[in-house]
């Protein structure tokens, strides 16, 4: 075995699924040739000096668990330069990123996929000095991910995020914010926004439209005003059930740079994890910067988005 692969794994994702998955996955790739090294996560920031660290010493690295990895993994390879091609196998709670690209809903389909080694360029996300994978957002619900006790993650799921969510429906918060790109300039109080290159957000499938591609060079951006009075909030909510933009108290635009600030610090969320407290936010499309292992799903694509 000349191929070297790092497999690094978040043992306590989704109530720990990887433990019956384990020796599959690796037959998987050993049977591609590949020498393993394998690594458990100890603690946060785990993944991503891992990914530092052997990001010019193997041929692959692959990661399995929430969004949560992928991020800390992403983030490693673009603070190096690295080309280095990845691998991504879905154990978390609510796998955006993996429901976005349509991957195998198992974690052996997954590793399959990936032993295919067809490459797959996605966009990144740069926020000031920092990397998003998928999602940048503040406002209502955005600390909802990673204020969630990981045990309560493991026995619930996803229900555990819409629990937490409900608490904060009575302690909603409005902030000012001067917002500037090519495509829109305005300036006033929001209570929500995301910049965003993913077909899923928070479990649910098309927050961000129906027209979303991975690797256009360009985000999603939706801003929620504060509203002024029980009629403008009722616009809002019907126009994100109903998944249509007849509101003008929502702004929803694609741009592939954007420019946010605050007159107070402002708390950012990045991939579901605290992307701390900033005045002004600086976010630019890295357009295929990532070299991802994923077989082309552009059928299983337009099965998806019509069903």
């Amino acid at each position: 075995m000349n191929k070297r692969l790092f497999f690094v794994f978040n043992p306590k994702a989704g109530k720990g699924q990887i433990r019956t998955s384990l020796v599959d996955i690796l037959d998987i790739f050993n049977k591609s040739d590949y020498e393993v090294i394998v690594y458990a996560t100890q603690r946060p920031r785990d993944a991503y000096e891992k990914t530092k660290y052997y990001q010019d010493k193997v041929d692959i690295i692959v990661c399995s668990g929430g969004d949560g990895t992928l991020d800390e993994v992403v983030t490693g390879l673009m603070e190096t330069h690295s080309r280095t091609r990845i691998g991504y196998i879905p154990a978390g709670s609510t796998n955006d990123f993996a429901n976005s690209m349509f991957m195998p809903k198992t974690m052996i389909g997954a590793a399959r996929n990936i032993m295919e080694e067809v490459v797959y360029q996605c966009d990144v996300g740069r926020f000031n000095h920092q990397t998003f994978a998928y999602v940048a957002a503040f406002g209502i619900f955005t600390d909802v991910s990673y204020q969630t006790d990981q045990d309560m993650k493991n026995i619930l799921g996803h229900g555990a995020y819409v629990l937490e969510g409900v608490k904060r429906l009575f302690d909603i918060q409005s902030y000012h914010l001067r917002v500037e790109s090519a495509e829109l300039n305005v300036e006033g109080n929001f209570i929500y926004g995301m910049v965003t290159n993913s077909r899923s957000i928070g479990g649910f499938k098309h927050l961000t439209g129906r027209n979303v591609d991975m690797d256009d060079g360009l985000f999603e951006v939706t801003l929620i005003r504060m509203p002024g009075n029980p009629m403008e909030l009722q616009e809002i909510i019907t126009a994100l059930l109903t998944e249509e933009d007849n509101t003008d108290q929502i702004y929803s635009f694609k741009t592939s740079r954007i420019k946010f600030t605050c007159n107070e610090p402002l708390a950012w969320t990045l991939d579901g994890e605290f992307g701390g407290n900033h005045l002004e936010v600086d976010i630019e499309n890295k357009h295929k910067a990532l070299n991802l292992l994923l077989r082309s799903t552009k059928e299983d694509e337009w099965i998806s988005l019509r069903t």
